[in-house]
């Protein structure tokens, strides 16, 4: 399966119980957990109310992770957390 085989895949998921049961089969429990855990990051860091430190105790990761979410968030060009964020929230940017 090439990787827009697997964007496809993605895009035909039309509720939360797809999501979930195509990301069971999809990855193990840590790897979810750990998009589930990115995911908490990248939304902490959008509230902008807590430190690094704090953050990462929050979601209970390595501050490396909160680190490494913060520079996609901020600098990386893909911009998939931002348009996701701005989406959910109802805004666009």
């Amino acid at each position: 399966m090439s990787k827009p085989d697997l964007y496809d895949a993605i895009l035909a998921l039309r509720s939360r119980a797809e999501a979930q049961a195509f990301l069971s089969d999809l990855c193990t429990p840590g790897e979810v957990r750990a998009l589930s855990e990115r995911w908490l990051v990248a939304r902490l860091l959008d509230e902008g109310e807590l430190s690094y430190r704090d953050i990462a105790q929050k979601a209970e990761a390595s501050t490396a992770t909160v680190v490494r979410v913060a520079r996609f968030l901020k600098e990386m060009p893909y911009k998939g957390y931002r348009r996701i964020l701005d989406r959910l929230a109802g805004k666009k940017r």
